[in-house]
């Protein structure tokens, strides 16, 4: 297949989600991820559980279509295998603990200066410079830090995220940041550096509240699967015990909605609720009104009177409905990837390009291509083994 990053190679030091799922993307995309672990454990996100055939549900869906190349970069022959790796790279990613890519000289400025049409990604917890470059950040610190936990769940109680959400939003900046990157390198000759921090990535996944906040006075509550500045816009349980979500997004939806689904007229006009702005004010009163008529009816019935009077609904699924949903069966998003152990079904990238599909690769054991990638250097297999067996690989 002729993907679009053929020929690119990535060599990262990566741990845990952010930079293995920005890598990920660009080994689906065709480039050469070469991933390079701690001799012996490898990536500890390898260790978060062991529920996909013993292997861990984060590295099954981080990790496929990558090399795994196990290195000891304390051992300076370690290192050595690195600088060869870089000389014939295009991109480095790192997240390793803050200062640590300093430490072993491989900060963007020493990288620029030994490999200029290098692509160095630095992936960071709060940035590299300022008060908390020093600090661990991991993804539900920065939840917490950047106010998303606040506005996260019930009025009686905050929640976290259900998904690692600044991990991916960092990932996905790196991963946009890289591509960005290798355009300017082709267009003008220059590698430039890219930094991506979990908290200014989810900072700006946050403007919305964020502007809410400053200019308003006070910050969106939290009103569980309603939504916080909109009205009617949540989930509501049916007779049949299932909740349905619904949302009114204009003044003609809302008439439909009382005429023909409420069958309550009179509430189009009605004070309480004639405006957007009314409707949130008077929320509780509105949800009381819905309610009674989501008890009335199933679930099925429900959402086809929705649809039927053109308001956007969805039932609110499980994990397990999610999996069976019609749209990725009937539009053929699975492929079949190999694992340590077996195989599993794993979900096409979002993104559909015209004239390839994506590369849907093998996740690697620790090391598995230490062996082809020291001989593709020069090392004779033998050398190899001396190397692994004194700790270096």
């Amino acid at each position: 297949m002729n993907l679009p990053l053929a020929g690119i190679t990535v060599v990262s030091l990566e741990q845990a989600v952010a930079a293995p799922f920005a890598t990920r993307q660009l080994a689906d995309l065709g480039a050469r991820v070469i991933k390079v672990e701690r001799p012996g454990g490898g990536d500890f996100a390898r260790r978060y559980d062991t529920t996909v055939h013993g292997q861990s549900s984060y590295f099954v869906w981080l990790n496929r279509s990558k090399e795994s190349l196990t290195l000891n970069l304390k051992d300076p022959r370690g290192r050595e295998v690195l600088a060869k790796l870089l000389a014939g790279a295009d991109v480095f990613v790192q997240n390793l603990a803050p200062g640590a890519a300093a430490r072993l000289e491989l900060d963007p400025a020493t990288l620029a200066q030994r490999y200029p049409s290098l692509i160095p990604c630095t992936i960071s917890g709060y940035g590299t410079d300022g008060p908390w470059a020093e600090r661990k950040a991991y993804d539900l610190l920065v939840q917490c830090q950047t106010g998303l936990v606040s506005l996260t769940g019930t009025p009686e109680g905050a929640a976290r995220a259900g998904v690692s959400v600044a991990d991916i939003a960092g990932g996905m900046y790196a991963y946009s940041g890289i591509l960005t990157a290798l355009f300017t390198r082709a267009t003008t000759g220059r590698a430039r550096p890219v930094e991506v921090s979990l908290f200014d990535a989810l900072s700006e996944w946050m403007g919305q509240p964020a502007y809410y906040t400053r200019y308003g006075g006070t910050q969106p509550p939290r009103v569980g699967t309603q939504h916080a500045t909109i009205a009617p816009y949540g989930a509501y349980t049916a007779a049949d015990g299932k909740d349905v979500l619904f949302s009114i997004q204009n003044e003609p939806e809302w008439v439909a909605l009382c005429s023909r689904f409420l069958q309550r007229p009179e509430l189009v006009d009605d004070p309480r609720f004639a405006t957007g702005s009314a409707r949130v004010a008077h929320r509780d009163e509105l949800n009381e009104i819905v309610a009674a008529r989501f008890r009335e009816l199933d679930s099925d019935k429900i959402m086809a009177l929705l649809d039927d009077i053109g308001v956007a609904n969805a039932g609110v699924n499980s994990v397990h409905e999610f999996l069976a949903h019609p749209v990725l069966a009937e539009r053929d998003r699975w492929r079949t990837v190999p694992i340590p152990g077996g195989t599993v079904e794993a979900l096409l990238p979002p993104v559909i390009m015209g004239g390839f599909e994506p590369r849907m690769g093998p996740v690697p054991e620790v090391g598995a291509h230490t062996d082809a990638i020291l001989q593709e250097l020069g090392h004779e297999a033998a050398a190899v083994e001396q190397l692994r067996a004194e700790g270096v690989v």
